[in-house]
């Protein structure tokens, strides 16, 4: 799936802005609001999370329909133009109406899909309503749990509870844009670069849609480096270039080719559209993570997209600044915990040279565990009940398909905290694993992220991944405030895991303490900045010892907002920020740290 760009051929329309908004009281559809303009609305930001917005319990707590609309004209110039509404990110579900007539569905939060206009129409102005519905159960990822009661006095109460330790935001969170191609035009690319001991060597395939296949069309591939030479050029739908004096994309030093593939019939341009490209190699191999067949130490967080007001909006300033601010604490990769995050901070990673393990929002899908103590109760196996395999397979087949290019991109995680220690978890994620490896044309390592009851005796999913993905917490939800002992229990785990996959990589993804912003004590207490420090370090301390350990991703790098529960005050406090992006000591810490271990060779 190519990003929408300018090209000579191709232009594009931001739709971000402010649009109408309306919760549904459960009769929009069924009263079939679409069919003319939405009345009594309010103003809502696009692209942003509504919850917050809102400015009341009603919006904030919402569940089910929420409704947005706005409408767009369409220039002239466009007119024979093949016409396309991208939708950045619905969350969980949308359907979208143009003029009241309805033209596409799609399910998944943090994936963007597209709806083809037509541009023959004689109105230049067109009605757009998108139905967006944030419910969350056994059947979606992320899980929740849905249930309605009939209370006394009240009536009924739905309730919504996440199977996960977020805010389950919601609304049109990505940016909505409008974007044109020719009638013929190229659908896709795909990439597959290759470093070779005299240069590099990039295999490409270019999908292309034509309005006549018996006419002479000739699709034209060029390879232009930085400074804008033409190094390398093909032809037809596929092939591969030779490049000499090759530039690697390396971590934190970052070097982006653009790969320009251009439709001619004769001498009439008729398409073209321009990818960035990195070359650099990943492979596991002995005990290490390579990158560029060097043995490559992950340095990071698992974050959030995640900021005051626009909750999971899209927010470019806070990106920057996220991105600006590893960097000044010498941290080189984050995974994109617990979804998919946006293309946009994607891209910006493949040009600040940041390393990106990158997640389904496969978490929650265990239920006889909740992170966010709420919701699913203790039954028969998790995968006797869970229905989320098939739209599994569909996220990650659009998860590839979007990100699949991405230099930054150097594995995939499958999921986030499922129940690998139960019965029936290899059969369900033996296919999603080998799906993954099919899928990716360069062939990345694949992890499944586990927690702590997925222990070595107990895990059924380790032989089938590449790099063993741990989030423990000892010193924190086990063994709370006892870091000499949680410091003895990490160790004897990891020296547990060495044992059943010797030889296999092995990292930490997330690790961290609840700390509250300026809570200080002389003997370091739980959720005080000294303890969050302390607790840090002990697990490198542990993480050191560890031949095979190829990495540590902090939790988290924000603070960031939760459903109300009793373990929460105002959100998840484990980030060595604020929400609000100030520092914590554990930050200074973590850059003494972090600058001071070279990203290469730091295990050897």
């Amino acid at each position: 799936m190519l990003y929408p760009i300018f090209t000579e051929t191709r232009g594009v329309l931001n739709l971000g802005g402010i649009w109408e908004f309306k919760l549904d009281d459960g009769r929009g559809l069924k009263d079939k609001w679409f069919e003319q303009k939405l009345t009594d609305t309010i103003p809502m930001a696009v692209p942003a999370s509504f919850n917050d917005i809102g400015v009341s319990g009603e919006i904030k707590n919402h569940v089910g329909d929420v409704w947005y609309e706005t409408e767009i004209t369409i220039p002239k110039v466009y007119k024979n133009e093949r016409l396309v509404l991208r939708i950045g990110a619905a969350t969980h579900k949308a359907s979208v109406y143009v003029d009241g007539v309805f033209v596409a569905e799609h399910k998944g939060g943090f994936l963007p899909f597209e709806v083809e206009l037509s541009s023959d129409s004689e109105k230049a102005k067109r009605r757009i309503t998108i139905v967006v519905n944030n419910i969350i159960d056994d059947s979606t990822l992320p899980v929740g749990v849905y249930e309605e009661e009939e209370v006394e006095g009240i009536g009924k109460v739905v309730r919504n509870m996440p199977n996960f330790d977020f805010f389950n935001y919601a609304g049109l969170q990505r940016p909505i844009k409008l974007y044109t191609t020719p009638r013929s035009y190229i659908k896709d690319i795909e990439l597959v670069p290759q470093v070779t001991t005299d240069g590099g060597l990039l295999s490409y395939r270019v999908s292309t849609v034509l309005e006549s296949v018996e006419e002479d069309y000739l699709v034209v591939a060029q390879l232009i480096d930085e400074e804008g030479k033409n190094v390398a050029t093909g032809e037809g739908l596929q092939g591969e270039m030779s490049v000499s004096d090759l530039r690697r994309w390396e971590p934190l030093n970052a070097y982006l080719y653009t790969f320009k593939a251009t439709i001619m019939k004769g001498e009439q341009l008729i398409d073209t559209y321009e990818e960035p490209i990195g070359f650099r190699s990943v492979e596991v191999r002995d005990g290490k993570f390579l990158i560029n067949d060097k043995p490559f130490y992950f340095k990071g967080f698992g974050k959030h997209e995640d900021s005051p007001i626009a909750g999971r909006g899209f927010n470019e300033a806070v990106n920057v600044m996220d991105l600006r601010l590893m960097k000044w604490m010498g941290a080189n990769s984050f995974r994109t915990a617990h979804y998919p995050y946006s293309e946009e901070l994607m891209r910006l990673a493949d040009r600040e040279g940041i390393v990106v393990i990158d997640e389904t929002p496969a978490v929650g899908v265990h239920l006889n565990f909740s992170a966010a103590s709420g919701g699913f109760t203790k039954e028969d196996s998790t995968w006797s009940r869970i229905k989320t395999f098939d739209h599994h397979k569909d996220v990650l087949n659009d998860m590839i398909a979007r990100d699949k290019n991405h230099a930054c991109v150097v594995m995939w995680s499958v999921a986030n905290e499922a129940a690998t220690e139960e019965e029936g978890a290899y059969e369900y994620f033996k296919p999603l694993v080998e799906l993954t490896r099919e899928r990716d044309p360069q062939s990345r390592p694949v992890m499944i992220v586990t927690f702590i009851k997925s222990t070595p005796e107990l895990d059924k999913i380790a032989d089938l991944i590449d790099v063993l993905g741990f989030n423990r917490y000892y010193g924190w939800y086990e063994n709370s405030g006892e870091l000499d002992v949680a410091k003895v229990r990490l160790a004897a785990e990891l020296a547990a895991w060495e044992k059943r996959c010797p030889g296999k990589p092995m990292m930490m993804t997330e690790y961290g303490a609840d700390t509250i912003a300026g809570y200080h004590e002389i003997v370091p207490t739980m959720f005080t900045e000294e303890y969050q420090s302390d607790y840090l370090k002990i697990n490198h301390e542990v993480f050191d010892q560890v031949p095979t350990f190829i990495g540590e991703h902090v939790w988290n790098f924000a603070d960031f907002a939760t459903s109300q529960n009793v373990r929460r005050v105002n959100g998840n406090k484990k980030g060595v920020f604020t929400r609000e992006r100030k520092p914590k000591n554990a930050a200074h810490e973590l850059r003494k740290r972090w600058t001071a271990i070279d990203d290469f060779y730091y295990k050897t």
